[in-house]
C-alpha cells in the first residue's frame, strides 16, 4: 500500500502531467488546425473535415513530445512545492530530497509504460485514419507502395495510363525480379515486362534486358529500355517511412517483411527501440529536472521557469536528434543512437543526485 505522502506526490505529479499535457494538446490543435483549412479550403467538403482530421493527428503529436512534458510537469511540480513551503513540511516528515526523486521516477515509469502500451497504440490507429483519409483527396492518393509477403508490388498512374509492379526485393537501387503489367484506363493489359534487374535510381527506370510481351506474345529484342515512372529510389523510402500509424504488432510484422524483402529495416528498429525506451527516457528526463529544481533558488519567477523548462527542452530535443541522425545515416549503431542520449543524461543525473540529497 501507498503512505500518504507517496499518494500525494504521485496524486499532484498526475494532476500537473494531466493539465500540461491538456496545454500542449490545445496548442497542438490551435496550429494544426490552420493547415487542414488551408489543405481543404478548395475541397468541396463538408466544414467538419478540418476540425475531424486535426483532432486524429493530434494524439500522436502530443505523445512524441512526452518527454518534455515530463519535464515540465516536474519543473512545476516543485515551483508550486515551493511557492507553498509543501516542500519543507514534506521533509519534516521524514521525507529526503532523494526520496521525492525515487517516487517521480517510478511514477514516470510506470505512465510511460501505460503510455506506450495504450496510447501509442490509440494514437497510432488514429494517425492511420487521418493519413488514410487526406489520402484520399490528395493528388499521390494515385500512387500506391506496399510490402508483403511475395514482394514488394507498387502502382502509378501516368500518362493516361495504370503501372502495376511486383518485385522480390530492393537491393541499393535496383529493383530484383521485376514484372510490369501496363494497363489503359479501362484497365485492359496494354503489355508486360519481365527484367531480373531495373535501375530506380531516377524516375526514368532503366529496364535491363527486357522481356517484352503484347499480344500473347513475347520478345526480347533490346538490352536496355527506359520507363517514365513517378517513383525512384528516394519516392519509395518516403512511402514506407510514416511508421507512426503502426502499433508494436504491426511494426514488428512490418520490420520482418522488410528483411524478406531486402529492404533496410532500420528505420523500424531504430523506432521501436525508441518505445522500448520511452518509460526509462521519461523517468530520466524527470529526475534531470528535479535536480535542477533543487540546485536553482526557489524564488524565481514563472518566466524564469517556462524560460528555462523551454531550454531544457530545445537541448535535450537536438541531442536526440544528433544521435538519430547518426544513427539514421549508419554513422553509429543503431542501438548506441537510442541509448548514447540516456547514458549522457543518466550521467549528470547521477552526478546532481550525489549532492541533491546534501540541500
Amino acid at each position: 500500500m501507498f503512505k500518504v505522502y507517496e499518494k500525494y506526490l504521485i496524486n499532484n505529479f498526475l494532476k500537473k502531467f494531466l493539465s500540461i499535457s491538456f496545454i500542449f494538446l490545445s496548442l497542438i490543435i490551435i496550429l494544426s488546425i490552420f493547415e487542414e483549412i488551408s489543405f481543404f479550403k478548395d475541397l468541396n467538403v463538408s466544414f467538419i473535415y478540418p476540425y475531424f482530421i486535426t483532432l486524429l493527428g493530434s494524439p500522436i503529436t502530443l505523445f512524441e513530445i512526452f518527454p518534455f512534458i515530463f519535464l515540465l510537469s516536474t519543473q512545476f511540480l516543485f515551483y508550486d512545492f515551493f511557492k507553498s513551503d509543501e516542500l519543507n513540511l514534506l521533509k519534516t516528515n521524514g521525507l529526503s530530497n532523494v526520496k521525492i526523486i525515487k517516487i517521480l521516477f517510478f511514477s514516470s515509469f510506470v505512465i510511460g509504460v501505460l503510455a506506450v502500451l495504450f496510447f501509442y497504440t490509440f494514437s497510432s490507429k488514429l494517425k492511420f485514419y487521418y493519413i488514410d483519409i487526406k489520402n484520399k483527396f490528395s493528388n499521390d492518393n494515385k500512387y500506391l507502395a506496399v510490402v508483403t509477403d511475395s514482394g514488394l508490388w507498387l502502382k502509378d498512374e501516368i500518362n493516361g495510363e495504370t503501372l502495376i509492379v511486383k518485385a522480390n526485393y530492393i537491393k541499393d537501387n535496383f529493383l530484383i525480379d521485376v514484372v510490369i503489367n501496363k494497363f489503359n484506363n479501362n484497365f485492359d493489359l496494354i503489355s508486360s515486362v519481365q527484367s531480373k534487374k531495373i535501375n530506380i535510381k531516377k524516375k526514368k527506370w532503366v529496364i535491363y534486358k527486357p522481356l517484352i510481351t503484347k499480344n500473347n506474345i513475347s520478345l526480347q529484342n533490346t538490352d536496355k529500355l527506359e520507363l517514365q515512372t513517378s517513383f525512384n529510389t528516394e519516392r519509395i523510402s518516403s512511402l514506407f517511412s510514416n511508421i507512426s500509424t503502426l502499433n508494436l504488432l504491426e511494426l514488428f510484422d512490418l520490420k520482418k517483411d522488410y528483411e524478406n524483402l531486402g529492404y533496410s529495416s532500420d528505420e523500424i528498429t531504430l523506432h521501436l527501440l525508441k518505445l522500448f525506451s520511452t518509460p526509462l527516457w521519461y523517468g530520466i528526463l524527470t529526475i534531470l529536472s528535479s535536480i535542477i529544481m533543487f540546485n536553482i533558488k526557489r524564488d524565481k519567477s514563472i518566466i524564469f521557469h517556462i524560460i528555462l523548462g523551454i531550454f531544457m527542452s530545445v537541448v535535450i530535443y537536438y541531442i536526440n536528434f544528433i544521435f538519430g541522425s547518426l544513427g539514421n545515416t549508419g554513422k553509429i549503431p543503431i542501438i548506441a543512437s537510442i541509448f548514447y542520449p540516456i547514458l549522457f543524461i543518466s550521467l549528470i543525473a547521477t552526478i546532481g543526485l550525489i549532492r541533491v540529497n546534501e540541500k
